[in-house]
């Protein structure tokens, strides 16, 4: 009897332990990461900020992403990437199926509403995307009748309607590349967003000679690093890497390397960042 009741105890202290076990296994790392592991979201349709080409993923945000996460502990083989699209970022982050966003992720006062941001570690501007031989689109204020095409959730064609052209006819798809697909054809007659994001689809072999960046931009865009509100625990962790990266000569050689090919000109009075914004 004795016995029996003894063993009971064991099963019951061995069962005890077990749940406590699965418990801390579930929780291990924070939000977007598990153990040594971290999920980090990008592009995946942005040539030379993020993109994806089977299992190949490249582009300024992948290269600054793979720097942090390195400074941060996380060797490349640790890394998961998950593709953010414009509309679920923000998502992404509360939900904790990402620990960080890099993907050409402006950093707005609507924004910050939702979620933190570490950076900026880049600075562009607004551009358009016309087809080589267009003549009669000069900039924004010159789309008054004309087809627009931008991303559901970001603000850029929203911006030109706002402020230039009143009677443009906006049209949005879920992925920029989709945008630029419709620009070859007559059913857009200009693409709108950052004039990185742009000099990069214009550059791609299958595009050359078919597409230009009008060359005024109309805004600034700071590129943030996104993280779940109020961690700023991690935003310090970022903004500590970026710093050293940019004063090594690594965020440079990121530009070129990614950038360059372009041909696009960063302004040098804004790039590198000179300072980060305050982690809260």
């Amino acid at each position: 009897m004795r016995q029996r009741i003894i063993a009971a105890l064991g099963i019951t202290v061995l069962a005890a332990t077990s749940l406590t076990a699965c418990g801390d296994d579930s929780g291990a790392g924070g939000s977007g990461s598990s153990g040594d592991k971290i999920t980090i979201g990008i592009k995946y349709d942005q040539p030379g900020i993020g993109l994806k080409e089977g299992s190949n993923y490249t582009g300024i945000d992948v290269d600054v992403a793979k720097y942090v996460a390195k400074e941060m502990g996380f060797a490349e083989d640790k890394i998961e990437f998950k593709e953010a699209p414009s509309a679920q970022r923000e998502t992404l982050l509360a939900n904790g199926q990402v620990k960080m966003i890099f993907a050409s992720y402006s950093i707005t006062d609507a924004r910050k509403e939702k979620v933190s941001f570490a950076g900026p570690y880049l600075v562009a501007g607004q551009d358009l995307l016309v087809k080589a031989d267009n003549t009669d689109i000069t900039g924004p204020d010159s789309l008054n009748g004309k087809k627009l095409c931008s991303v559901t959730g970001s603000t850029s064609a929203q911006k030109v309607a706002d402020k230039f052209a009143k009677t443009v006819q906006l049209q949005k798809y879920d992925t920029y590349s989709k945008c630029v697909e419709a620009l070859a054809g007559p059913a857009i007659d200009a693409v709108t967003t950052d004039n990185t994001i742009l000099a990069g689809f214009a550059s791609q072999a299958a595009n050359q000679g078919k597409f230009k960046v009008v060359g005024k931009t109309f805004s600034t865009e700071r590129y943030g690093v996104g993280l779940k509100k109020g961690d700023t625990e991690t935003c310090t962790k970022v903004n500590d890497a970026l710093k050293k990266m940019v004063d090594s000569g690594e965020w440079q050689k990121a530009i070129d390397k990614n950038v360059g090919p372009s041909g696009l000109k960063l302004d040098p009075a804004t790039n590198p960042p000179k300072a980060f914004d305050t982690c809260a």
